[in-house]
């Protein structure tokens, strides 16, 4: 979900072309379940191989990152780690509306309407161990890195950003920002034509919002984020505006007469000094020919001719070695 801010950000345009010989972080859980969610068949079942396994994962990160590569951009995938204790009710939240939409998706199914099953299919999707475990194994056969994060995957992708050590985060959420990114980029796609996708740059958000990165975070508890809840009819705008008269959390909290069910400064935590990786490797090599063809054919029955196809894409783009090169 994230920090609902769209209303008083603004997002500049930015084209595909430019963002060649960039290297971008993305949330590979985030992306992960764009593709489990939307590669599926007419009645909603994902993509499986001859032996049952679900492959829409592997489908997506292969095919359309050796795209997204062959146009010179470059993404280091990032893994969530344990999420922090404060969003178990927001991680519960997301269980229960998974329980219902398997439910409905269930009674579309029996009932032969084949389109409403295909939507509560998508809400279904479950990132588990053989999930994640084949995504990465992918990615090394690849050539590509990828890091593990300690925590949420879009803090330590927000921080490789702030470090210089990739130019912006891939993300729809607005936490981006909260955790430091200097960049972000919404509405990005791996293969597809970049009509719609926006730049959010850090610096201008807190100018124009005249607002330190403190107090935007502050701003973000107001409005509820994913570690507590909002306070009731306090929206992005109308809390800027809190923010503005009263300069803090608290203070605004205590001319409103309300209180947050949490520890602020658990919540400042997570956003100013997030428990981050800071040995991660960066470095892209060439891939592994003969063993992406026996991973990808041999064990879920790819198609050889494509996969050989996407292979020559990899090995002509990932020849420089160092992350260096890239910038």
């Amino acid at each position: 979900m994230g920090v609902k801010f769209k209303d008083i950000t603004t997002a500049e345009p930015i084209e595909m072309n430019q963002l060649k010989g960039k290297i971008l972080t993305v949330d590979a859980s985030n992306l992960i379940y764009k593709f489990l969610s939307t590669m599926r068949q007419v009645d909603g079942t994902p993509l499986k191989d001859l032996n049952g396994n679900i492959t829409s994962h592997l489908n997506g990160i292969f095919f359309q990152t050796a795209t997204l590569i062959s146009k010179q951009v470059k993404p280091i995938y990032v893994f969530d780690g344990k999420a922090p204790e404060l969003k178990s009710k927001t991680q519960q939240e997301r269980i229960e509306i998974k329980k219902e939409s398997e439910k409905k998706y269930e009674e579309a199914k029996k009932a032969g309407d084949l389109e409403t099953a295909r939507k509560y299919a998508s809400r279904t999707v479950h990132l588990d161990k053989d999930v994640i475990e084949s995504s990465k194994k992918l990615l090394e056969l690849m050539g590509l890195p990828y890091v593990q994060a300690k925590t949420e995957g879009e803090a330590q992708a927000s921080y490789m950003v702030s470090q210089n050590d990739a130019w912006a985060v891939v993300s729809q959420d607005y936490d981006c920002l909260q955790f430091g990114a200097t960049r972000m980029l919404r509405n990005f796609k791996l293969s597809q034509s970049s009509k719609n996708m926006e730049l959010i740059s850090l610096e201008r958000t807190l100018t124009d919002l005249n607002l330190t990165r403190e107090q935007m975070v502050d701003l973000a508890m107001l409005v509820g984020t994913d570690f507590n809840e909002g306070i009731y009819g306090i929206g992005a705008k109308k809390g800027l505006k809190l923010m503005h008269k009263y300069g803090s959390l608290e203070a605004a909290l205590e001319k409103l007469d309300k209180t947050i069910e949490v520890d602020p400064d658990e919540i400042r935590e997570i956003f100013l000094n997030p428990d981050v990786v800071t040995d991660y490797d960066t470095k892209f090599k060439s891939p592994k020919k003969e063993k992406l063809i026996d991973f990808l054919c041999g064990d879920h029955d790819f198609n050889e001719e494509r996969v050989m196809a996407s292979i020559d894409k990899l090995k002509k783009e990932t020849a420089q070695t160092s992350l260096n090169q890239w910038f």
